[in-house]
């Protein structure tokens, strides 16, 4: 091999067979590894190129890149955090064959053991690649931390000295090194996964070397893994949800026929996330049914006028609903009742407009719905707004007049509520959500008895028979919302002394129980 062809070797594979037991290419002697295997090893991309290929994730990748810095320059722990299928282990990636940037990356997912993920970092930095000629033995044994805290700083010294003298064929960015740790959230299934997840979060203070940056991603957030340990808190980025229109940007952009697969995604795609937006489940079950929309054509090339996509869409409309089932498991139970089944209809499309229904399409006691929605308020509005956006009564007091403050405390305000809401959903204490809940319940039970009275006819709605136990059997229900996973506990804060909660509902979620209750919550969520 050419030194021009070895300079081609791509090094994910290199890098990834370090972390995989099973499968590992045999290295090749005549281009043994070397610190440029650190890198992508190809030309990297604009930053035009980063920013279209992935939709909806501009301000994500500015930060990270805003937050790991200009070349050399040392960097604080980051921790990447959102739901699954996000989008967050490949920006971070990507980022770096942007920056061009040497970093090792281990999956806890791959290795499930704490004696693989220190190998899997050890093997990469050391430049060690498993084969037949060496047993498939890792550089070195690492089973506990505080040998892996020396073994790491030698190999980082090693590294750091070579990427300080070294002068390779090709451009390589800075002397630092980046240690990228995804699924960090899988560690706390680990056997003592609790000090392991401590000494990750801590590994930045104990080496004290300013040539590491750590970059941690995670599906849960930062404040489940709170600590009185000390360590430093990494900086959050947070990845939200895929809204519909940026999964249309995403499907869209892979095909041919733009304007067929656009009259498909405008039938089929709203459907589906109702149920998921993870892209990998909707890229399954919406290819087999785009096979299904398009067996009237005999042109795949074709773009279609409204009378086609009539056709096109009574052609589909049955497998829908079929594969909705086959994919997500979707309960199909009936709804008996004609009163409450006005109010929970199945989503279904209309044939002469073709919009899809909203509702609310499982149960839940009326005393859950509104503590689901203080939940989501508590988690999305800061918690400096509550007095402004409550009153002791309930709802919001527009008639209060304050006193004006000055401009640098105003600017001062509106830049920490900013910053709350760029964090993503927030925590809270039990005191708080239960403040909420109060007002809004009684909110909503005003509106409920003027519509009552509007219409002539008496209504159950739950709150009013309740009134006398909803306050007694409140921390049941705020346990089962948790079994449920609308709520979750994200640690307990040692100076507050009390668990705290985080909502993880959805805006939609959030806004068809307020519809199924006539609750305004659009009025109570703050919007930058």
């Amino acid at each position: 091999m050419t030194r021009e062809e070895s300079s081609k070797v791509t090094r994910r594979s290199t890098r990834f067979s370090s972390s995989v037991t099973n499968d590992n290419p045999e290295p090749n002697p005549s281009h043994p590894p070397t610190v440029a295997d650190l890198t992508f090893g190809q030309e990297s991309i604009t930053l035009d190129a980063l920013l279209s290929s992935f939709p909806g994730r501009r301000s994500q990748i500015l930060d990270l890149i805003r937050l790991i810095g200009p070349l050399d320059s040392p960097a604080l722990p980051v921790m990447v955090y959102g739901d699954a299928s996000t989008g967050k282990t490949s920006v971070a990636l990507q980022v770096f064959k942007h920056l061009n940037r040497p970093f090792v990356y281990s999956s806890c997912r791959t290795c499930c053991t704490p004696r693989l993920f220190f190998e899997s970092i050890l093997n990469q930095l050391l430049l060690h690649s498993k084969s037949s000629s060496n047993g498939y033995a890792s550089a070195k044994r690492c089973d506990k931390p505080s040998d892996f805290v020396n073994l790491l700083k030698e190999a980082l010294c090693s590294v750091v000295e070579t990427l300080g003298s070294a002068k390779l064929e090709r451009k390589l960015m800075g002397k630092m090194v980046y240690l990228i740790v995804d699924h960090v959230d899988l560690i706390k299934e680990w056997d003592k996964g609790a000090m392991i997840l401590q000494f990750l979060f801590g590994l930045y203070s104990v080496l004290k070397m300013p040539q590491l940056g750590i970059i941690l991603i995670s599906g849960l957030p930062p404040d489940v893994y709170y600590s009185n340990m000390g360590y430093t808190d990494p900086l959050p980025v947070y990845f939200p949800e895929y809204s519909e229109e940026e999964l249309r940007q995403i499907f869209l952009k892979s095909q041919v026929n733009k304007k067929l697969y656009s009259a498909f995604l405008d039938v089929a795609l709203r459907p589906f996330c109702r149920v998921t937006r993870r892209v990998e489940e909707l890229s399954t079950s919406l290819s087999s049914l785009f096979r299904k929309y398009c067996e009237p054509l005999d042109d795949l090339s074709i773009s279609p006028n409204e009378d086609l996509k009539r056709r096109l869409y009574s052609n589909l409309r049955p497998h829908i609903t079929s594969c909705l089932n086959e994919v997500f498991r979707v309960s199909g139970r009936p709804h008996d009742g004609d009163t409450r089944g006005e109010r929970r209809q199945k989503a279904s499309y209309s044939s002469e407009k073709g919009e899809e229904l909203e509702i609310l399409d499982f149960h839940m006691s009326t005393s859950a719905k509104y503590l689901l929605i203080a939940a989501f308020l508590a988690s999305r509005n800061p918690a400096t707004l509550d007095a402004s956006m409550f009153d002791s009564t309930g709802g919001m007091d527009n008639r209060k007049r304050k006193r004006k403050a000055s401009e640098k405390s105003m600017e001062k305000k509106e830049m920490a509520e900013q910053e709350a809401v760029m964090k993503g959903p927030g925590s809270f204490p039990l005191e708080r959500l239960l403040a909420i809940f109060q007002c809004i319940a009684s909110v909503g039970d005003s509106s409920l008895g003027e519509e009552e009275d509007e219409e002539g006819e008496e209504e159950a709605t739950g709150y009013d028979k309740e009134s006398n136990n909803m306050m007694s059997d409140i921390l049941l229900q705020v346990a089962s919302l948790c079994d449920a996973n609308f709520m979750i506990k994200s640690g307990s804060c040692p100076l507050e002394g009390s668990i705290r909660y985080r909502s993880m509902v959805s805006e939609d979620l959030s806004l068809k129980v307020a519809r199924s209750l006539s609750f305004p919550l659009s009025k109570y969520l703050y919007r930058r």
